[in-house]
């Protein structure tokens, strides 16, 4: 047994006490002294983790969690990858067809089956096929089957809610396109990604090339690559050109809007998408840099629509799919598997009433056989309830598989003077004043003479006037009733052109609107705004300067699910006092500047003419309290699609805003309004904004003669907001045109032009007023000549042959003869 006493110089430690700190080891020294023994150095102590360091874990822990997160990524992915198998083909090989609705539940069309012809990858041309790969995966040959990056990043975004995300490769693309579909969720994504893994590893580069090609959707109803060649080029896909290729290769990126037929406005971004293909196949070395030069767009064919979408239903269906892509609810693909429900706004008795609107009014004049104009002529309309922002109806053009561009959403017109509204709204709602301090009212005086300079613009301007008539000094409400471009151009620099651009854009206007560029000139309205976004801004000034989104889509239903729609709600944008008082002043431009043909609407109105640069379009923008509806008369050569001068259609020697157009507005409106009381406009003016009572009748003007020849005029207003206005023989009292005098009182002789007594006559207490002296203000020498009696009845219903008026003479506010007013 060996000897278990403790060593030489070993104190027995009483068991009952604890051992402390640096007590004497088996050495007769302390801990820390014996480690110090055997390393010759004494060891620092660990300090204990203090302050916020106590939070932060350890990097053992750290790389503990790490490999235990693999170890479960790997284990994941293989698990996924043994139960994910690759399913039969989805749904939308064979494509439902999505059903179209009327607000009342009624049906308005259905769209057609899918048009797909399934092609081997032997009859698909060698660039065509590189000018896919250029425009969607350059390194297809050479990568993976998927992208882990992309597909974070687009599971990423889509938990987040930023939209659909793209970065998919095209193996990934073609597992969405056959075998799953196009909803944009993260089990979607596992599941693509999963496919794609087993897909890669089981077929060919080629195989799956060959389905992505013949699966994926081109836009016009057409998947696969040889649907798209019929629907564009109307060829076998062997026989494409590369352009006509890398054009196929382009939409594949958004079918609809790169449509440059369907959407002429895209065009640019659409060609812009077509170099960058053609730059990638350069760059890929399978194009030279000589063919690329050579190489010009290829212009694709018309649209064939299906027989099912005639008359206004292909314009009602394309404008609805419109809506849903640009506002993202769905996209393309989806969409085109169809199977949806889409309940419109579109009231079924109003859009039959634009139709026998416009089929009565100006289809039924048309002479296409014997006037070569009347060829030319184009229609579009949009009419919005503005308290809801809903479309209760639209006119798109003639008949949708005649002429397939939607006019009511095209966007290559100016819409001239129909901007005018925007700038006095922006001058009100910015307290504009005039450059010597006075502040802009439609009182505020302003010189209107043709070609007047514009002060105070960085770029030089002397805007024409219509007809090139001077008009003196008048106030804002007269040269909105006869549409002045001196005033206006005057004005918008004013405010601000940076401003009116703003302001504009606040009521409805979208920021990218071609030639939407701040200046004088904008405010003639040379950007080239819809139909539909002009109705957009007009009911914003409806509604009291309150903007609601417009809609075309009530709801979306598929297979019991209901689709979200974007949120609508309405936002105070101008105040009420600019919304109003510019109402105030359309108002008089329907009863007694321009506009007056709306009066046969039967409803208190407010509206404004316009008539673009060389007559390519004429335009009525009108409103009644509940109501507010867009019409505009466009000119374009039916075989060159080339926008063409409206000269001579429908046998006149000019179209303007407040003929055709308001005329049709007055018909839409009677009858969409038919079962509602006149209802007044509710008004809140701003400070100055009240009209002053016209000047009294000069002492010597005669009694009228029973015996005085009655012009006919235009109808009498139904009912009025206020009492008579001063602005160019407008009624006073009650009276209709009585006592009318325009703004020249007594007689002037303004470059050669006599005008004796009043503008066109004096009326007193009589319906339309009398007619007296038909030779009053013979023109001597001057551009109009001596012309006695001529345009009896004309505008306001007085009449007093040509008044005096001279082209680049001065008028002072008096109104001009029909053919040189808007």
């Amino acid at each position: 047994m060996s000897d278990q006493s403790p060593p030489p110089g070993w104190t027995p430690r009483d068991p009952d006490t604890p051992e402390e700190p640096g007590q004497n080891g088996p050495t007769g020294r302390s801990g820390q002294e014996g480690k110090a023994g055997k390393t010759g150095r004494t060891p620092k102590a660990r300090r204990p983790r203090t302050g916020w360091r106590r939070f932060v874990p350890g990097w053992r822990l750290v790389l503990g969690c790490l490999l235990l997160f693999a170890l479960l990524l790997g284990g994941a992915l293989v698990a996924g990858y043994l139960l994910v198998d690759i399913p039969p083909a989805n749904s939308a090989a064979i494509a439902q067809s999505n059903v179209y609705l009327y607000s009342d539940g009624s049906q308005l069309a259905r769209d057609g089956e899918v048009n797909r012809v399934n092609v081997p990858l032997s009859q698909i041309p060698r660039t065509v096929q590189e000018a896919v790969l250029a425009a969607e995966d350059r390194d297809f040959h050479s990568e993976r089957a998927v992208d882990p990056k992309a597909m974070l990043r687009a599971a990423w975004n889509t938990l987040m809610g930023k939209g659909k995300q793209s970065g998919s490769t095209i193996t990934q693309q073609y597992v969405k396109n056959y075998y799953l579909g196009q909803e944009q969720t993260v089990s979607r994504k596992v599941k693509e990604f999963f496919i794609a893994i087993k897909l890669g590893r089981e077929e060919s580069k080629n195989h799956i090339l060959e389905g992505y090609l013949n699966t994926s959707y081109f836009g016009r109803n057409a998947y696969g690559i040889q649907a798209a060649a019929q629907a564009y080029y109307g060829k076998d896909v062997g026989k494409l050109t590369t352009a006509e290729g890398a054009y196929l290769a382009t939409l594949l990126n958004s079918p609809s809007a790169f449509d440059v037929v369907a959407h002429p406005q895209s065009r640019a971004r659409a060609v812009a998408r077509w170099n960058y293909v053609l730059d990638g196949m350069v760059k890929k070395g399978w194009m030279s840099q000589a063919e690329r030069a050579a190489t010009r767009f290829p212009e694709p064919g018309k649209i064939r629509p299906a027989a099912g979408l005639s008359g206004q239903r292909g314009y009602l269906v394309e404008a609805v799919k419109d809506y849903i892509l640009d506002h993202k609810i769905l996209d393309d693909a989806t969409l085109a598997e169809g199977g949806y429900r889409i309940t419109t706004t579109i009231d079924k008795r109003r859009q039959n009433a634009f139709v026998d609107a416009v089929d009565e009014e100006m289809v039924s004049e048309l002479e296409p056989g014997t006037r070569k104009a009347d060829r030319l002529v184009r229609a579009g309309g949009a009419s919005i309830d503005p308290a809801t922002g809903k479309v209760v109806a639209m006119y798109g053009g003639i008949d949708y598989t005649k002429q397939y561009v939607n006019n009511a959403t095209r966007h290559d017109y100016q819409v001239a003077s129909t901007f005018k509204p925007f700038v006095f709204t922006s001058a009100v709602e910015n307290g504009s004043r005039t450059r010597d301090g006075r502040r802009i009212t439609p009182n505020t005086i302003y010189n209107g003479d043709n070609r007047r300079p514009v002060v105070g613009s960085s770029v030089p301007f002397a805007p024409e006037n219509e007809g090139q008539l001077s008009y003196g000094d008048i106030t804002v409400n007269t040269a909105t009733d006869l549409s002045v471009n001196a005033v206006y151009a005057q004005m918008a620099v004013d405010v601000g052109t940076d401003k009116v651009k703003k302001t504009a854009i606040s009521l409805g206007i979208p920021e990218n609107t071609p030639n939407f560029v701040s200046g004088p000139a904008m405010a003639l309205g040379t950007m080239q705004a819809s139909v539909l976004d002009m109705t957009q801004a007009y009911a914003t000034l409806a509604d009291h300067g309150r903007y609601t989104p417009y809609t075309l889509v009530e709801k979306i239903t598929k297979e019991g699910d209901t689709v979200k729609l974007p949120d609508r709600t309405p936002l105070q944008v101008v105040s009420r006092e600019a919304a109003d008082t510019t109402t105030s002043m359309l108002v008089s431009v329907v009863d007694n500047g321009t506009g007056t043909a709306a009066l046969a609407a039967g409803h208190p109105a407010a509206g404004k003419t316009g008539t673009a640069e060389q007559d390519r379009a004429a335009w009525f923008a009108g409103y009644t309290p509940d109501l507010v509806t867009v019409v505009s008369m466009m000119g374009q050569d039916p075989d060159t699609g080339t926008l063409q001068p409206l000269y001579g259609a429908l046998g006149e020697n000019r179209i303007g805003g407040g003929g055709y157009p308001a005329r049709i507005w007055a018909a839409y409106t009677k009858t969409a309004l038919e079962a509602s009381e006149p209802e007044d406009f509710d008004l809140e003016l701003e400070p100055g904004a009240a009209q002053s009572p016209p000047p009294p009748p000069p002492a010597d003007t005669p009694e009228q003669s029973p015996d005085d020849e009655q012009s006919p005029g235009p109808p009498t207003r139904p009912s009025r907001p206020t009492g008579g206005q001063n602005n160019g023989g407008q009624s006073q009292g009650g009276q209709n045109q009585g006592q009318s005098q325009g703004q020249n009182q007594g007689g002037q002789n303004n470059g050669g032009a006599t005008t004796q007594g009043t503008d066109a006559g004096t009326s007193q207490g009589t319906d339309q007023g009398s007619t007296q002296g038909a030779d009053q203000g013979t023109t001597q020498g001057a551009d109009q000549g001596s012309a006695q009696g001529a345009n009896a009845g004309a505008d306001a219903g007085t009449t007093a042959g040509p008044q005096g008026l001279t082209q680049g003479g001065t008028t002072a506010g008096r109104r001009p003869l029909p053919e040189f007013v808007e």
